[in-house]
């Protein structure tokens, strides 16, 4: 599954499009091509976090991760999944925090047709928050008690958190994309 989520993460969505009643501008195309190449780190990451968690999952026994990470401590896998996990879940924080304070109110007052689109993207976050503090939660478990039951709680929330970020990435995008092209200011 975690293979699967890694490649579909790794993949750039195609933008959705359809005319628009008002034509697009230099920076609404601005700020849409930033908030894909956000989007696309976002993806890039989650693939490769997926990727170590797998390999902790599939692999290595937990004294060799021990042995691993005692000789070359910051090239071990558990500890580059626990660091690269904090990292990518803060970082999707930071993100959805800028979102809902600064570009969701701009998006309602640019087209109040988007009002139930901004809710869903907004509930998304609360969602994405959720599951980002349970991918924490278990990769701090995972350094704290190597046993097959960490291993699979923090596969099973990178699997979650996997799907769902897509998901909202990908609506996002789609629903959102036409306005935030159309923006004549930001």
């Amino acid at each position: 599954m975690l293979a699967l989520l890694r490649d579909r993460a790794c993949q750039t969505r195609p933008v959705i499009g359809f005319e628009e009643a008002t034509p697009e501008t230099a920076q609404g195309r601005a700020i849409f091509e930033e908030l894909l190449w956000v989007h696309s780190a976002i993806r890039r990451d989650l693939a490769t976090v997926a990727g170590l968690a797998e390999a902790v999952g599939d692999g290595m026994k937990a004294g060799e991760v021990r042995d691993r990470i005692e000789g070359l401590r910051t090239n071990g896998p558990l500890w580059q999944l626990k660091i690269n996990c904090l990292q990518y879940c803060r970082f999707v924080h930071a993100h959805h925090n800028h979102e809902d304070a600064l570009f969701f109110p701009r998006l309602r007052a640019a087209n109040p047709e988007l009002d139930p689109v901004v809710d869903r993207l907004e509930a998304d976050h609360r969602r994405v928050s959720d599951l980002l503090d349970e991918t924490e939660a278990a990769a701090a478990a995972l350094e704290d008690e190597d046993c097959a039951e960490s291993r699979d709680r923090l596969v099973a929330a990178l699997g979650e958190l996997g799907e769902q970020l897509l998901a909202h990435l990908d609506y996002e995008e789609e629903r959102a994309g036409p306005t935030i092209r159309r923006l004549a200011s930001w």
